[in-house]
């Protein structure tokens, strides 16, 4: 019933609305023709108003309804209340869903502001405000900025208190250092950033040295062989790393297969690689110069520097008895107490012990 009925709807609400008003492109604009200029006149030239001259052309048109539509939709009114309120509120929701799909297509496209250089139209995000009515301040309270501020203070001073109070109570969780034993010769290193998702976070790292290993010398050199570039040559200590995996326990695995397959090649007696010397061309070893055994200071070296210092005091003491000695503090106030005419031609005269140059000095 609901699905005959439903045409008769749509026809029945289309009568009920009014007409919508059939739109009309503006008139061309009109030019001005100018005219002659006066010859001398008291008044302005005064144009006619362009609403006036429009006033009569747009007009509305209306359409009438005749007297066949009018007994159609009291036909229709009739049939709509004779339907049950079930089949009247289906009709009603399908009318409504399609009203809202036409009202989306029937509305203008949305354009999209395209984003600048310098991305003015984004908020800042490190900036703490509603960034509404920044404009409308009453002086009776902060800045948004100085609110910014105190938020940042507050932040500082709970980490604080985590540090005061919270922190010292994971040393009931501290556990005391265990060395390693003979049976993990591996060392993994990891790298986490707290707080935020990094992609160097799945990388590993693993150090071990050849000699921690279960190989005698022979099988020793050749791991060091077939390690290349990863061997260092001067801490005796080889370093692999691996991030081509998503999780640190998958490169974690890998890389502990690739050590368990090095160990099984090592120990394969078929060809030791007794004819190939270590390369350790990719390893540059720099010379660290060490501090002289010459100077270090022992007790001779002692007595000598103190036998130098007594006898320069009493080389001292003889030049000022003989008053051969230069006092510093006395030859400056002496210099600063002579006079200050030291550009003067006389005053040059009398230090040369000569008649002064006559012209420009």
């Amino acid at each position: 019933m609901a699905s005959a009925v439903q045409p008769l709807r749509v026809c029945l609400r289309a009568c009920r609305r009014a007409p919508a008003p059939q739109r009309h492109f503006a008139p061309p604009p009109r030019l001005r023709i100018p005219i002659a200029r006066r010859t001398f006149s008291l008044t302005p030239a005064q144009w006619r108003r362009a609403a006036e001259e429009d006033e009569g052309d747009e007009e509305t048109e209306k359409r009438v309804l005749t007297k066949e539509e009018l007994d159609g939709m009291g036909v229709l009114e009739g049939i709509w209340d004779k339907l049950p309120p079930a089949d009247r509120n289906s009709m009603e929701k399908t009318l409504n869903s399609v009203e809202a799909e036409a009202r989306e297509a029937v509305a203008p496209p949305k354009v999209l502001m395209k984003k600048r250089f310098w991305n003015d139209e984004e908020s800042d995000s490190d900036l703490i405000t509603d960034e509404q009515n920044e404009d409308m301040f009453d002086e009776d309270d902060i800045m948004s900025m100085a609110h910014g501020k105190f938020e940042e203070f507050r932040e500082y001073r709970e980490y604080a208190r985590i540090a005061a109070w919270e922190m010292p109570l994971l040393s009931k969780l501290a556990r005391p250092f265990v060395p390693p034993t003979a049976e993990e010769p591996l060392r993994f290193r990891y790298t986490s950033y707290m707080g935020e998702f990094h992609p160097a976070e799945n990388k590993v790292v693993v150090e071990f040295c050849p000699k921690d290993l279960p190989l005698d010398e022979a099988q020793q050199l050749k791991m060091k062989k077939l390690l290349g570039p990863r061997y260092n040559p001067e801490t005796d200590i080889a370093k692999m790393s691996c991030e081509q995996f998503e999780h640190q326990a998958q490169n974690k695995r890998y890389l502990g297969d690739v050590i368990n397959s090095l160990i099984e090649k090592a120990k394969d007696p078929t060809d030791m690689f007794e004819d190939i010397p270590l390369d350790t061309r990719h390893h540059t070893f720099k010379a660290k110069p060490k501090f002289p055994t010459e100077w270090r200071m022992t007790e001779e070296r002692r007595r000598f520097i103190e036998e130098a210092r007594q006898k320069s005091l009493l080389l001292d003491q003889a030049k000022e008895e003989q008053g051969a000695l230069v006092d510093g503090p006395a030859r400056i106030q002496q210099f600063l107490e002579q006079p200050a005419a030291f550009g003067e031609p006389q005053y040059a005269a009398q230090q040369l012990g000569g008649p002064a140059a006559r012209g420009r000095l």
